[in-house]
């Protein structure tokens, strides 16, 4: 079978989609983002708080990975990752992210983009405390993303050793400042359903977008 006869042939979303109304939407997106995640969370959507976070490298190229959502309040959207990963280091030269959610079973969609801050030291370094002994050892070991040579094993059990009285110096809560938030609410018939909020001085526009 051709891939193009495979990917044509697979289901997009299921039957019943839930409604969305942007008459009633709130004023905040934050508000709005919220009340999709508990709706993602009681409906069962797998892993609501992975997020693709795209970067741009020095010579202008994106980059995506998936993360997982820390925190979510009125300053924006936190991850948190080594500022010596590839995302930490496209950061520091260009600090502007795009989220992108992505929620299946509900036919659901948000987008975000904004400027990108780091955490202080005291909340980077409570994350880092609150991450699982192997996680920070990987980290502590300071190799993400690095070619494989071998150690792996050996680093781990080095960095372990202790590992409830080390920090990093490397570890960042990175916290997009949404200047733009999309809420997409798929249609069977192609008719989506797009809203989408715009910074505006100290509040929100709101906007509806051609599907």
């Amino acid at each position: 079978m051709k891939a193009r006869d495979l990917l044509r042939g697979l289901p997009v979303f299921p039957d019943e989609l839930t409604p969305f109304d942007p008459s009633h939407a709130p004023d905040s997106p934050i508000d709005l983002f919220t009340q999709w995640l508990s709706s993602a969370v009681d409906d069962g959507v797998p892993a609501p708080h992975a997020v693709t976070v795209s970067t741009v490298d020095e010579d202008g190229h994106p980059d995506a990975r998936v993360v997982i959502l820390k925190d979510l309040d009125e300053r924006g959207f936190s991850f948190a990752t080594s500022s010596e990963s590839p995302k930490g280091r496209h950061l520091q030269g260009t600090p502007f992210a795009a989220l992108s959610f992505f929620w299946q079973p509900v036919g659901r969609q948000v987008r975000v983009r904004g400027p990108v801050t780091p955490g202080s030291a005291e909340e980077n370094d409570a994350d880092f405390r609150r991450r699982h002994p192997t996680a920070r050892a990987l980290v502590l070991a300071g190799r993400q993303s690095d070619v494989v040579g071998g150690g792996v094993d050996a680093a781990v059990e080095r960095e372990l050793d202790g590992i409830e009285d080390k920090g990093s110096a490397t570890w960042t809560v990175y916290t997009v400042a949404p200047d733009s938030v999309e809420f997409w609410q798929a249609d069977h018939e192609r008719r989506h359903t797009r809203l989408r909020y715009i910074r505006s001085g100290e509040g929100w526009r709101r906007e509806i977008l051609w599907p």
